[in-house]
């Protein structure tokens, strides 16, 4: 993974942000030894005693797990040896603006989008407590996510605006985070790099995602690479709670989904009237269902049978209901899921002494890769033609991570047989 990495000029960085116990210390110095042979480029780390072991000299990042949300944490890392740290979800806009001047040598790091905890990262214990499960351990058992009543004082339920009983809803089940509208504020705060979480999602969230934001970045960056898609990203089109900046501009509403912890998905138009398996709908301009696509009614989640005008067949029977529905897997989104990043090499190609030299350099990082190669200097019958195709052999990258962008040849117009500049071709990639 780190060398396929490498090769496009990406990061690779390891999470190694649980807590430890004693006896554990010993394999986990091991494991980072083994990380660092590896060529992995850093650590996001929690536990501060590793930093009592001899590690090797790997870059160091600090996990939001050691709740960092202050300056003076910020800057006690950074005496560490801390490269960056990642910060706590929690912070506002002008918090991060302040953590920034206060320590302008360190890196910061902020989540942009995923799923949010309840708590201070690193700070909730509810899990440990109620079964043992530590989420500092890796092992949360997601208490945030399942239904509560809300009760006073007196042992009476609470009730909503709407005058009905707070009786076992999400109280505590956040929406995900999106800050997409504001990433150049925040790299304007000093932000030097957004997190997206990624916990349990799958390759659809990644590739929707990623390319999401990417897109949304591409005034921001100078990386030249070439990335073709076959869609158009859409962060409601796979895992999707709703949206939330989270305390970047204060508190706001609504910050909690109290109807389903799940995936809603994209809203897609209103159930009028549910009888059994049929569902009469109103459904939003442009939207089109597909069999096989998941919809949800509140908590309630179904796919799609069949569909008629404004009648949907659905898998299972519902009780009479109505209500705003969503769509949370769109079946024709997922097979168009396809994206491919490409290299930019520049190829110069030139005779020496004993035959020639081909190089290719990737765009930006300057990496080279080169080849020299014994061969006969034979004069070409043809000399335009000998180097158009020592031009177009050498840049057929086909199934290779690369395209080319620019090719120079130094060397006269030798006879060169197309399979023996295949085979150098190859050779060097």
């Amino acid at each position: 993974m780190v060398r396929y990495a490498h090769t496009y000029g990406m990061q690779v960085l390891v999470t190694v942000n649980t807590l430890l116990h004693e006896d554990e210390y010993p394999q986990a110095v091991q494991m980072i030894h083994d990380l660092y042979r590896i060529g992995v480029d850093a650590l996001i780390i929690q536990d501060l005693h590793l930093l009592d072991f001899d590690l090797p000299p790997i870059r160091l990042h600090a996990s939001t797990q050691c709740d960092n949300r202050t300056p003076e944490q910020v800057a006690r890392l950074r005496d560490l040896g801390f490269k960056r740290v990642v910060l706590a979800r929690e912070l506002s806009i002008e918090e991060i603006r302040a953590i920034h001047e206060a320590v302008p040598d360190i890196e910061l790091e902020a989540f942009v989008h995923g799923a949010l905890c309840v708590s201070y990262s690193g700070r909730c214990y509810i899990s440990e407590v109620l079964s043992g499960r530590s989420a500092n351990r890796g092992a949360c058992a997601q208490y945030c996510r399942m239904a509560y009543d809300l009760l006073d004082s007196n042992m009476n339920e609470v009730l909503d605006e709407e005058g009905k009983p707070i009786h076992q809803r999400y109280l505590l089940s956040l929406q995900d985070l999106d800050r997409s509208a504001y990433l150049e504020e925040l790299i304007d705060a000093g932000v030097t790099t957004f997190k997206i979480e990624g916990r349990l999602k799958d390759a659809d969230y990644v590739t929707n995602i990623t390319a999401y934001y990417r897109e949304k970045l591409s005034a921001f960056s100078h990386q030249p690479s070439v990335i073709s898609r076959g869609f158009i990203p859409n962060p409601e089109k796979t895992f999707h709670r709703g949206a939330t900046d989270y305390f970047l501009h204060g508190r706001t509403r609504p910050m909690a989904n109290w109807d389903t912890p799940k995936s809603t998905g994209e809203y897609i138009g209103e159930l009028l009237d549910a009888r059994g398996n049929t569902l009469r709908v109103r459904l939003k301009e442009g939207v089109v269902l597909h069999n096989g696509d998941g919809l949800t009614v509140g908590s309630e989640g179904f796919s799609v049978n069949g569909v008629e005008g404004n009648i949907i067949k659905i898998n299972k029977n519902l009780s009479p209901r109505e209500g705003a529905m969503y769509r949370n897997l769109d079946v024709e989104f997922v097979r168009s899921l396809h994206s491919e990043r490409r290299i930019p090499v520049d190829i110069l190609f030139r005779e020496t002494e004993e035959g020639f030299e081909l190089q290719y350099k990737a765009i930006p990082s300057g990496k080279v890769w080169v080849g020299s190669f014994a061969f006969a200097h034979e004069p070409a019958k043809n000399p335009e033609k000998a180097i158009e195709t020592i031009r177009t052999q050498l840049s057929k990258l086909g199934d290779t991570p690369f395209i080319a962008r620019e090719i120079k040849i130094e060397s006269q117009p030798y006879f060169i047989p197309i399979s023996i500049l295949n085979e150098w071709r190859r050779t060097v990639l």
